[in-house]
């Protein structure tokens, strides 16, 4: 029997990143300092991503040169559309391995209390921002697993859609 697990349940056990959080900058482009993507990593996660309902990959329309966008087609309806940065892309892949995503506030933060994630210098400038972050590049398979649950919930938030698990 698979259990699906709430992103307020998962707010409540997410578990602590044992990497030490990176520093980022604190503008933008707002990047993390001195952290290089493992290829084969971001080729999983850029994998799975691409497997999500109604969801194409290609250049970003917001982010730095090399960043994939993770965009949104134009017959997904959008739950949360005040969240989307640009065009329909509601997440990112940055050449370091790291990301930027919209997610629900309170698992938002809980991902930055548990060393996930960071708020986005932008997230209190603009109502329906306050769960935009930079998710940190995964550096292992567990590392990975738990990011490519953030990107899930933040598909479900801007989308209103629920995945199967």
């Amino acid at each position: 029997m698979m259990v699906v697990v709430s992103a307020a349940a998962m707010a409540e056990v997410l578990p602590i990143r044992e990497t030490p959080i990176p520093q980022t900058t604190n503008g933008v482009p707002h990047v993390q300092i001195g952290v290089d993507a493992v290829p084969e990593l971001s080729e999983a996660l850029l994998a799975h991503v691409s497997e999500l309902a109604g969801v194409d990959l290609g250049a970003t329309r917001v982010s730095l040169p090399g960043a994939v966008g993770f965009q949104l087609q134009d017959d997904v309806a959008l739950a949360h559309p005040e969240v989307i940065v640009g065009g329909r892309e509601f997440a990112h892949l940055h050449p370091d391995g790291s990301l930027h995503a919209s997610l629900d506030q309170d698992l938002a933060r809980s991902a930055i209390q548990s060393g996930w994630a960071v708020a986005h210098p932008w997230s209190t400038e603009r109502e329906g921002w306050e769960g935009f972050v930079m998710i940190f590049t995964p550096t292992n398979r567990d590392e990975l697993d738990v990011v490519i649950w953030l990107v899930e919930q933040s598909y479900e938030f801007v989308t209103g859609r629920q995945l199967r698990r």
